[in-house]
This record gives structure tokens, C-alpha cells and sequence, in this order.
């Protein structure tokens, strides 16, 4: 090779790019060789093997009553070390979920009114944010479960908010129980049709509105099917659901004495706190959004609905909202990440969410630290990258298309 070509090689831009390239991907994979083949030396010489075979081992320790233990049907010493996982996913996801739901609406909210005019509620509003976001979540998780609600009734005791249907003591929140029997899946099945003719409903009343101009009563249309054709099928199948109420003895022994094992359904106060605290916070920094959006858009917007006649309500729900949500989804998304991940400073008051009963309890009794952190790890990263993926989804329907 003449000296001209080797040179033309050496200052060839493309190939330098798969040299580098290359060299880059061949150190990744001799780190991630050497930090695997050191594991397993180092777990050799303690006498320690990799393997998942623990997770079909009986677990020997109570986890509290949860969703997570209801749906898996939990019992000490019969149930296994993969039953402990689902559960913890159960209970991680349960708070998870709602804490979006709950944060979202109280964010959307505080953030509306923090651009009110009237003086008390921008007031509230911009002392619910500043407070709330700067308070370490951990301070305020520790507030809600040891200052308010261990602060309760004792167990012998409650605190009736519905006589007879919903009470509250140190043991937790008491609800009514539904009792599914067979025939209810029709319903279901009829609530699954109903909103599928709302969402049909929904596109042709957008249709006839940009043909006509004429707006149909969406809401109390959607409210009419989603209501009646799962009442209907619900009544036309002999009512299958039955509900059982929380029962408080206040006589007999003792020992005897509060709300009965069995009856009703029970929120123990450690979700209830954990919910609080994620929902509460979130919600600060999801208002701060929310106003940051509302600001972006043109205030011309706002004047031109004035002008032909919209009314604040109408202006904010159909000109201002659509508009301001390409700027709000990106962050929100972000918010939404961090809650999830949040959600793991439960192990702080025993709530039994997927650290707490998997990489704590589960982990000091196995002993499988990588197997169980990696399965951890697993299903954080899998729900984090299933939101973000539906975020981006969603922000892609409603971004702007310029013609």
C-alpha cells in the first residue's frame, strides 16, 4: 500500500468513526466481562452460586394485609419467595397508579388556581406549592403516618365518617367489600361496550362540530351510556354483586372488641400514608407545570375565544388546555418517573411494597443480593419505560400539526 493511501486512510473522517466506534464497544463489553466474571469469582469463594431457584421456596414470614397479599393469597409457610415478589409488584404498582391518578387531577387543580384572580384562592394555591415542594417527602411521609394517622382512635375505638359504612381508627380505613358471583362478568363486558361507544360518539361529535358548528352534548351523553348499559345488564342478570359491610363490636371480651376479621374491606394506614405523601407532593410540582403551560400559550388565544362569545369555562377546557399540553406532557412524564421511584421511601413505615418485603425481608433471609436486586431493578425499569413510551404516545396526539 502506497504511502498516498495509507494517508487517505488515516484521514478518512468515516472510517476513523468505526474505528472509535468500535474500540468504544469493545471496552463496554470486557467491563461488563470482567465485573461479571468477578462476581462470579467472589460469590465462588464465599460458597455462594447465581440462580433463581430460591423463588420456589417457602416464605416464613407475615406481610401485612394488602391487595398485593389478597391477590396473591398469601400464607406464612405455604407461599413462595416468587409469591413475595408479585406481591411487592402489586403493592409498589397499586400506589404507583393511584398516586398518578391523584396527583394529576390535585395538580391540574392547584395549578388553575394559582392563575385565579380571586386574591384567597391564588393565595392557597401558591402557599400549597411552595410548601409542599420544598419538604423533603421523606419529612412528610413520616407526618402523615406517625403525626395524623397513628394520632387516631385506638383499635378498641373508630371514627364513623359514614355510620355503618366507612369508619376509621389506628388500624386503618374500613370500607364496604364487594363480593363478585357469577353472571357480573357481563357487566363488565357491558361497561367495556359502553365506552367503547363513548369513544365512538366522542370522534363523530368532534366530526359533525367542524361540519356544522353545532356542539353535542358529549358529556351527558357518555355519562348515559357508561351508567344505564352496564345498569341494565347488571339488573338483567339478577344483580351478581353483593357487599360486605365492616362490623365494630363494642361488648363482649376485650380482646373481642373493634371491627371483626372478615368483614368489609381495610386500607391500613401505611398505604394511606404513603399515597397521601406521593400524591400531595406530586401534585405541588405538577400544579408548577400546569401553570408554566397555561403562561406559554399567546394571551391573544384567551381574547380571541372572549370575542366570539366563549365563556372562561369553555375557553380554558377547549382553546387554552389543548394548547398548553404540549408544553405540560414532557415534564409531566418526568413527574410521573419520579413518583414511581418515589414510591420505595415506604420501607420508611413497613409498608410492604417491593423493597420493603422483597430487598429487605425476602433479601435478608435468601441471601441472593444480585439475583434479587436485578429482579428488582427489572421491574422498576419496565414500568418506567412502559409510562414513558405511553407519555410519548400521548404527546404525540396532541401536539400541534402546522399546515
Amino acid at each position: 500500500m502506497s504511502n498516498s493511501s495509507l494517508t487517505s486512510l488515516i484521514y478518512d473522517a468515516r472510517l476513523r468513526g468505526y474505528v472509535f466506534q468500535f474500540l468504544i464497544l469493545a471496552l463496554i463489553v470486557f467491563g461488563v466481562w470482567s465485573l461479571v466474571d468477578n462476581t462470579v469469582t467472589n460469590l465462588a469463594e464465599r460458597g455462594k452460586t447465581v440462580g433463581f431457584g430460591f423463588l420456589t421456596a417457602n416464605a416464613g414470614f407475615q406481610i401485612s394485609d394488602t391487595l398485593g397479599t389478597w391477590a396473591m393469597d398469601y400464607s406464612v409457610g405455604e407461599s413462595t419467595y416468587l409469591d413475595v415478589y408479585f406481591i411487592g409488584i402489586i403493592n409498589t404498582f397499586l400506589v404507583a397508579i393511584l398516586g398518578i391518578v391523584g396527583a394529576t387531577f390535585l395538580g391540574f387543580t392547584i395549578g388553575i388556581m394559582r392563575l385565579s384572580r380571586n386574591f384567597i384562592i391564588r393565595s392557597f394555591a401558591t402557599v400549597y406549592i411552595e410548601l409542599l415542594r420544598n419538604l423533603p417527602l421523606l419529612l412528610q411521609l413520616f407526618f402523615w403516618y406517625f403525626a395524623v394517622l397513628r394520632a387516631l382512635p385506638s383499635k378498641r375505638e373508630k371514627i364513623d365518617i359514614i355510620p355503618d359504612f366507612i369508619s376509621v381508627n389506628i388500624t386503618g380505613l374500613y370500607l364496604p367489600a364487594p363480593v363478585v358471583e357469577s353472571g357480573f362478568i357481563y357487566s363488565v363486558i357491558a361497561l367495556g361496550v359502553a365506552l367503547v361507544m363513548t369513544f365512538i360518539m366522542k370522534r363523530w361529535a368532534e366530526k359533525r362540530q367542524l361540519e356544522t358548528g353545532q356542539r353535542f352534548p358529549v358529556f351527558w351523553a357518555a355519562c348515559g351510556v357508561l351508567l344505564l348499559l352496564p345498569l341494565a345488564i347488571f339488573a338483567m342478570t339478577g344483580s351478581p354483586l353483593e357487599w360486605t359491610f365492616p362490623e365494630f363490636k363494642t361488648d363482649g371480651p376485650m380482646l373481642r372488641r373493634g371491627f371483626q376479621s372478615g368483614t368489609g374491606m381495610v386500607l391500613v394506614p401505611e398505604m394511606m400514608a404513603v399515597w397521601l405523601a406521593l400524591t400531595l407532593y406530586t401534585a405541588a410540582f405538577i400544579a408548577e407545570i400546569v401553570r408554566a403551560g397555561i403562561l406559554a400559550i399567546n394571551k391573544g388565544q384567551t381574547e380571541a375565544s372572549y370575542s366570539i362569545g366563549l365563556k372562561p369555562g369553555l375557553t380554558l377546557r377547549l382553546v387554552i388546555i389543548p394548547q398548553a399540553l404540549r408544553v405540560i406532557i414532557p415534564p409531566l412524564t418526568s413527574q410521573y418517573l419520579n413518583l414511581t421511584k418515589n414510591s420505595s421511601l415506604a420501607v420508611a413505615i413497613a409498608y410492604p411494597e417491593l423493597v420493603s418485603v422483597f430487598a429487605g425481608t425476602a433479601l435478608n433471609q435468601v441471601g441472593k443480593e444480585i439475583e434479587m436486586i436485578f429482579m428488582m431493578m427489572m421491574v422498576y425499569l419496565t414500568f418506567s419505560l412502559a409510562t414513558a413510551a405511553f407519555m410519548n404516545w400521548f404527546n404525540a396526539r396532541v401536539k400541534l400539526i402546522e399546515r
